[in-house]
């Protein structure tokens, strides 16, 4: 490929939301990271990043359902970018009002003639005329129910399987849906400097659309601009966090001097929200087990005014060979995990996760458990959390836990809204994506015995 057919930015949206599709399926890279880098590096303007972040969010999340479409339409092999090209196409076609088809193809032969040869635009240019005399097949033809549904959601097979099994076809069609809805925009106020009141003030200062979630009350919605750009954001009234993931500091609920851990802290989020329910008053240890990640906690406490952070490089699977044992009053262990609540925020992670992935993981969050046991004092309290809908790393990495240990005992989810402590089930609480329109998040409590 030329330089300047390697160029991501020239003006032309469509040609960038390819170039980062083929990134992230040659190179296994992050679709979120490579489109805020494109839009950061190349200063895109807000017009231009809403269509560019919908065509390559869009077309990742409907990227079986399109092979399904265009499989009658294509005859004999094609090189990787132009089935790209024909999936972004034909999701503009299919899953955008506003783009006339005609504009689609146009584009799309243009494209092909600068990164090809007229041949190739002409094969493109007959793919995409012909789905538009002929239509697209129904996925009604497909006779097994789970393939149907992986293939209308545009999900794995195996995966849809096991939501099947664990949750019913009900809810799982109804979360395999929503998935496919582009999420929410939410920030989290610092209430150690304002009330949020005033906070959803500065942002109309600035002429950003915000207003108060329903469910947590530190959470705001954004209806319009762009977060990170406010001055709200610089001078650290705000952060951008989704609101599930605002469950864990809200259930451990550590309170103004008590030494908490974080042990996998990174990139800060919940750190930074735990010491804002402390009113930053105590201490808060926040380890990772990649250094460089900790730099961004340290810019984050620094931006939000929160002095009781202490950071270090330390792996949680050996915290307690480093740190004293029984010295935290909390541990908050928000473990690695699947990422499969997040699929609509990162619908990369639909394809590149593996069945076999989720034991392994299993077997990391015991670990980590094991650990925070040893360095938790007696009557102190621990909350584990992941960001992800899979029984194994979740309900039943509890009961293993728990198991192991017969020194912690479930205890009753605190400070969380009413309406998701009634899901709640015996100290844990599953929130699906579709249940408050967020991310997919388990959280768990436990409190230790005072007892030897």
């Amino acid at each position: 490929m030329t330089k300047k057919k390697e160029q991501i930015w020239d003006g032309n949206v469509r040609d960038a939301a390819l170039t980062i599709l083929l990134a992230v399926d040659k190179h296994q890279a992050y679709s979120n990271l490579l489109l805020n880098q494109t839009i950061n590096k190349y200063k895109i303007e807000a017009k231009d990043r809403a269509l560019l972040t919908e065509l390559t969010y869009g077309t990742l999340q409907h990227k079986y359902t399109l092979d399904y479409y265009l499989e009658p339409f294509i005859k004999g092999k094609m090189d990787l970018w132009v089935k790209w090209l024909l999936r972004l196409s034909l999701y503009q076609i299919e899953y955008l009002d506003r783009v006339p088809d005609h504009a689609a193809v146009n584009e799309a032969v243009e494209i092909a003639k600068r990164r090809g040869h007229k041949g190739i635009a002409s094969v493109v240019n007959g793919v995409l005329r012909s789905i538009l005399r002929q239509g697209v097949r129904s996925t009604e033809e497909i006779k097994d129910p789970t393939k149907r549904l992986a293939i209308e959601t545009s999900h794995p097979e195996w995966l849809v399987e096991r939501f099947v099994e664990a949750y019913g076809i009900s809810k799982t069609t109804e979360m395999l849906h929503e998935n496919n809805v582009p999420p929410l925009l939410s920030v989290r106020v610092n209430t150690t400097k304002a009330t949020v009141e005033e906070v959803l003030a500065l942002l109309a200062e600035e002429g950003v659309e915000a207003e108060q979630s329903k469910v947590m009350p530190e959470c705001l919605h954004l209806k319009s601009g762009q977060a990170s750009r406010t001055k709200a954001f610089k001078d650290g009234y705000i952060t951008i966090q989704d609101e599930s993931s605002m469950m864990p500091a809200n259930a451990l609920n550590p309170q103004p001097g008590w030494r908490v851990l974080d042990m996998c802290a990174a990139p800060g989020g919940k750190t930074t929200h735990m010491a804002e329910k402390m009113n930053n008053e105590g201490s808060i240890l926040a380890t990772d087990i990649h250094p460089h990640k900790l730099d961004l906690i340290d810019e984050t406490s620094t931006r939000l005014g929160l002095g009781i952070i202490q950071t270090a490089p330390v792996d949680g699977r050996k915290a307690a060979q480093f740190l004293e044992a029984e010295s935290f009053d909390a541990v908050l262990v928000d473990a690695p995990c699947s990422g499969l609540g997040v699929m609509r925020r990162k619908p990369d992670i639909k394809y590149t996760k593996r069945e076999e992935d989720l034991s392994r993981l299993h077997d990391i969050q015991l670990e980590l458990l094991d650990n925070a046991v040893k360095v938790l004092k007696k009557g102190g309290r621990l909350v584990y959390s992941t960001c992800t809908v899979n029984k194994e790393e979740n309900e039943e990495t509890v009961q293993a836990f728990l198991a192991a240990h017969p020194e912690m005992e479930p205890t009753q989810l605190e400070n969380l809204p009413k309406e998701l402590l009634e899901k709640s089930q015996g100290g844990m609480l599953q929130v699906f994506p579709q249940d408050i329109g967020s991310d997919g998040f388990f959280v768990a409590a436990f409190q230790k015995s005072e007892q030897d």
